[in-house]
């Protein structure tokens, strides 16, 4: 059976995510531990004991949530023999999840991993002043006739499609005004449901360009391998391998569309008949519910799950 690990981005995070692992298995528990010593926080206390609100501060987001995924994929070595090379066709993750998944097939530390996502939540948040930017979902449109409402919408400012999520949800970004007349002009033109999201900053849009080159600094400083399989990555909906591709996939995404929907078609046509979600939340699991309709998907994130993949991997 061919299977892709996925990993989960902004917006799956929860107060306790990743407490039952660590309880469980000590595998967890230095993942969280070696995260915390890289940031010089205890993040995980933040993660496990909230509050919410500083919890989903994007700096702090984004390394709790890979922290998770990473956690989990050291208890599924350990617990379940999971080997991504002899197990895995592909790994991919929704934007910020892109780094759990390269972490998770070794091609970088989950030391600098954590540091690269800090530096990242940093950078995206500060790019924009707070309230001129804003992002909204388009429920009930097609990709193409979403990229026409943004187009039609932008009248001189920035609306970009963010996110190509699949089953019709896709997000668009950039200044607070013309995002708001996306909204109408997508009411206006069918859409099921138009709405504005309560997010801190326009991402995946043109307006996050000073996020982008500090992130080609901050990745152009660490050490990248070729990771144990192909990571599809998000702004190619193509796998990659070489290491400078990588750095230029993570740089082009900070400003591009996470292209989901296609990402999973492709693994989907490459004969990925399973999808496991490795991390917190469920929302991946039901994004490929709706693009690759044929395919199982998991989701891998406490120890329950961990014990039903190993039953499953033995079976």
């Amino acid at each position: 059976m061919k299977r892709a690990f996925i990993f989960p981005g902004q917006g799956s995070q929860a107060v306790g995510m990743g407490k039952a692992l660590a309880d469980a298995f000590p595998q967890a528990k230095a993942v969280f531990d070696e995260v915390d010593e890289a940031l010089s926080q205890r993040l995980s206390t933040l993660m496990w004991e909230g509050p919410a609100e500083e919890l989903t501060l994007t700096a702090n987001t984004q390394p709790a949530l890979m922290a998770v995924s990473l956690a989990a994929m050291r208890v599924l070595e350990a617990e379940a023999g999971l080997d991504l090379g002899q197990h895995a066709a592909f790994v991919a993750g929704h934007s910020l999840g892109e780094y759990s998944a390269l972490a998770a097939a070794g091609s970088l530390s989950i030391a600098d991993t954590a540091r690269l996502l800090r530096i990242r939540g940093n950078a995206m948040q500060s790019a924009v002043p707070v309230g001129q930017g804003a992002m909204a979902a388009l429920l009930g449109l097609e990709y193409e006739a979403a990229l026409d409402v943004a187009r039609a919408a932008a009248q001189g400012e920035v609306c970009d499609a963010a996110n190509d999520n699949g089953g019709a949800q896709v997000v668009v970004s950039g200044h607070k005004e013309a995002v708001e007349r996306a909204v109408a002009i997508a009411q206006e033109r069918g859409a099921k449901r138009a709405v504005m999201l309560t997010v801190s900053a326009p991402f995946h849009c043109a307006l996050m360009q000073p996020a982008a080159d500090a992130m080609r600094d901050a990745l152009a400083a660490v050490a990248v391998k070729a990771p144990a399989v192909p990571v599809v990555a998000n702004v190619e909906a193509a796998p990659i391998t070489d290491p400078e591709a990588i750095r230029d996939a993570l740089v082009r995404q900070v400003t591009g569309t996470v292209r989901w929907r296609e990402c999973v078609a492709y693994m989907a046509a490459q004969g990925v008949e399973a999808f496991y979600e490795v991390g917190s939340g469920k929302v991946l699991t039901g994004l490929v519910k709706r693009i690759a309709t044929g395919a199982a998907s998991t989701a891998i994130g406490t120890p329950e799950d961990v014990a039903a993949f190993k039953a499953s991997l033995q079976g």
